[in-house]
């Protein structure tokens, strides 16, 4: 489960950089993310190494974190009309003439 992870990780890291892509990314890097964690819990107690486990956590949680700040950032970047500015628009009479 430990490769699993990491390999989700990394494609799921790579498309979160992507904007819009990294939404379909979401699900893959949380189903890589609970794989990781499994894999190190398991490997944890039979006293094995757990690198890629602790590497496919981490290359998830960047993902989702990733995923996470570009939402934000075009959230903030989309304006919803203020009910005002329609009502100015809508009173305002039409140009006639072109002037």
């Amino acid at each position: 489960m430990g490769i699993a992870s990491m390999v989700i990780g990394i494609v799921a890291a790579v498309l979160a950089f992507i904007p819009f892509c990294g939404y379909f990314a979401f699900i893959p890097a949380v189903i890589g993310l609970v794989f990781g964690i499994i894999d190190v819990v398991m490997k944890s107690k039979a006293q094995r190494p757990n690198g890629q486990g602790i590497a496919g956590i981490v290359l998830n949680a960047v993902a989702i974190v990733v995923i996470a700040l570009w939402t934000l950032v075009f959230a903030a970047g989309t304006e919803v009309p203020q009910a005002e500015t329609i009502k100015s628009v809508q009173q305002q009479p039409p140009a006639v003439g072109g002037k």
